[in-house]
């Protein structure tokens, strides 16, 4: 699932791209899911979003290196390894917790985010979980002069729970290796 072949999850078999009525219904559901989950969050609507994750959830934001074309496979870190953001449902549940007591000076006043999700391709899927990779581009603007913009791509497993699509992994990929925003307390 991830570029540098380190899985967090078994591989799912790949999916055959063919227009078939059933893909078609099947990204177009995907693609809904994605675009609803960006709504929610620039809405502020933390909790609905947190209610699209599974209980096992892992949301994963590995760093990325600049490395010399013969070493580009090693540009992300590995599960396991530093990353920006390695969080299961708890710590989830703990940012969004803490987004309203008050306290998070990151984000008291909030910010004013805008997320745009494209690129959706369905890679490969099983009849209860899908795999989706997809492009974001992520807007934020903060009191007055702070303003950070995040590029990059993710890898998510999704899995259907009591007929829902709930988000079970989700890997993303930032394009910049530096990040100059003074924090990281969006989601993507």
């Amino acid at each position: 699932m991830f570029e540098n072949n380190d899985q967090l999850l078994p591989p799912l078999p790949a999916v055959v791209t063919e227009p078939t009525l059933e893909h078609m219904l099947r990204h177009f559901e995907v693609e809904q899911f994605l675009i609803e989950e960006a709504a929610l969050l620039d809405q502020g609507k933390f909790q609905d979003w947190l209610a699209l994750f599974a209980e096992d959830v892992r949301y994963w934001m590995p760093i990325r290196r600049t490395m010399t074309t013969k070493d580009t496979a090693r540009q992300f870190t590995r599960p396991g390894q530093m990353a920006f953001i390695d969080d299961d449902h708890a710590m989830l549940a703990m940012r969004v917790r803490r987004l309203k007591t008050g306290y998070a000076w990151a984000e008291d006043p909030p910010s004013r985010v805008r997320r745009l999700v494209t690129n959706i391709r369905i890679t490969a899927a099983t009849e209860d979980e899908i795999e989706v990779h997809s492009n974001f581009y992520t807007h934020r603007v903060r009191l007055e002069k702070e303003e950070d913009t995040w590029v990059g791509h993710r890898q998510d497993r999704l899995r259907r729970v009591d007929g829902a699509l709930k988000i079970r992994q989700r890997a993303i990929f930032i394009e910049s290796t530096v990040l100059q925003s003074p924090n990281l307390s969006n989601f993507f």
